[in-house]
């Protein structure tokens, strides 16, 4: 496997990748709220819906998938696996939409790892989703600032 910091290559896919993005899906949210192949075949199938996957040494380390509608662009989810985590993956995925338009997402509570990132990306918080989450938990609304 590859050193941290090391390069990876930043690359759109298309639906022929949902089983991959479940697998990836799976092992960033065990225990969690996973989406399976299907879930994503039909995300994929939706006019506006791209995906872009980090490869590092053509292994895939995690991904993004977001739906984008005139100049406003939703992430719909954002998993790295978690041997990648802590080298940059996720923030190099989210800067990579980021010239999209105004990108707005939901993100749990208490997902402190994933606030702080997006945070140094240039989000804010715009709001709470009570009850977002299968499980009741709630959901902050963050919003780019970058416009």
């Amino acid at each position: 496997m590859s050193s941290p910091g090391q390069a990876f290559e930043l690359r759109t896919m298309g639906i022929e990748c949902a089983p991959l993005l479940a697998e990836l899906h799976e092992a960033a949210f065990r225990g969690g709220e996973v989406w399976s192949a299907a879930s994503f075949i039909d995300l994929l199938s939706m006019q506006g819906t791209e995906v872009v996957i980090a490869l590092i040494d053509n292994i895939p380390a995690g991904f993004i998938l977001s739906r984008t509608v005139l100049d406003e662009t939703e992430i719909l989810t954002l998993a790295v696996h978690p041997y990648f985590r802590r080298r940059c993956v996720g923030r190099s995925l989210v800067q990579a939409i980021l010239p999209k338009g105004q990108v707005f997402l939901e993100v749990a509570v208490c997902n402190n790892p994933a606030i702080a990132l997006y945070e140094a990306c240039g989000f804010v918080k715009a709001g709470l989703r009570r009850g977002y989450y299968r499980d009741g938990s709630d959901a902050h609304v963050l919003v780019s600032n970058a416009f």
